[in-house]
């Protein structure tokens, strides 16, 4: 098989995957389904690569087919805080540096080599302008963004460690097969020696 025809069956699968995700959310018209189908493009990048740094732009959507990713914050002495994991049948990216066009406060970075398409979010804009469909997918998809974000500001703030840890699993029964342990519990507030205990005692 030609070099070609092998990236276009790569797409044309990755393209399916994504319409499998957004289904249940909105079905698109397949009207609409060609335009969003056409904006996206591969995009490969090795292990620890920042896909998007503190200080840059976020240009693009993306969506996982291969591999898991972090959004995290770094203060000055360099402590990490892991705000969001990206994984297959996932859609990443700094969302509010994309959303309000200002830099990246965030890193968005690669936990391992990833294989994922991406969208130029000018494109979803001008698609959502004119497709009420794709409207509709995007409000719907930061919506439950949104919830999911104050959902986890609550559990932070309210529950023991072994709770944080059941809910997370409760939720993304898979990341444990995805995410180092490590970027784990610093995403749960937890330290790395009690994430270690709660599973070795199976806690899930």
């Amino acid at each position: 098989m030609k070099g070609t025809e092998y990236v276009v069956l790569c797409m044309q699968a990755a393209l399916r995957k994504l319409r499998e995700t957004m289904d249940p959310v909105v079905r698109l018209p397949e009207a609409e389904w060609q335009l969003w189908s056409a904006i996206w493009e591969p995009y490969t990048a090795k292990r620890k690569t920042v896909i998007t740094p503190v200080g840059a732009p976020e240009r693009y959507l993306y969506f996982v087919l291969e591999g898991a990713q972090r959004v995290f914050y770094s203060d000055a002495d360099g402590h990490e805080a892991t705000l969001v994991f990206t994984f297959p049948g996932s859609f990443g990216g700094v969302l509010d540096a994309m959303l309000d066009k200002n830099p990246s406060r965030y890193t968005y970075e690669t936990l391992s080599a990833s294989t994922i398409i991406r969208a130029r979010y000018t494109d979803i804009e001008m698609l959502a302008q004119t497709n009420p469909g794709i409207s509709a997918f995007i409000q719907v998809s930061l919506t439950a963004a949104l919830s999911g974000l104050l959902h986890r500001l609550a559990e932070l703030q309210s529950f023991s460690s072994e709770e944080k840890f059941r809910a997370l699993l409760s939720r993304s029964p898979q990341i444990l097969q995805h995410v180092p342990h490590k970027y784990l519990a610093n995403y749960l507030g937890i330290d790395p020696t009690n994430f270690s205990k709660l599973m070795n005692r199976k806690v899930f």
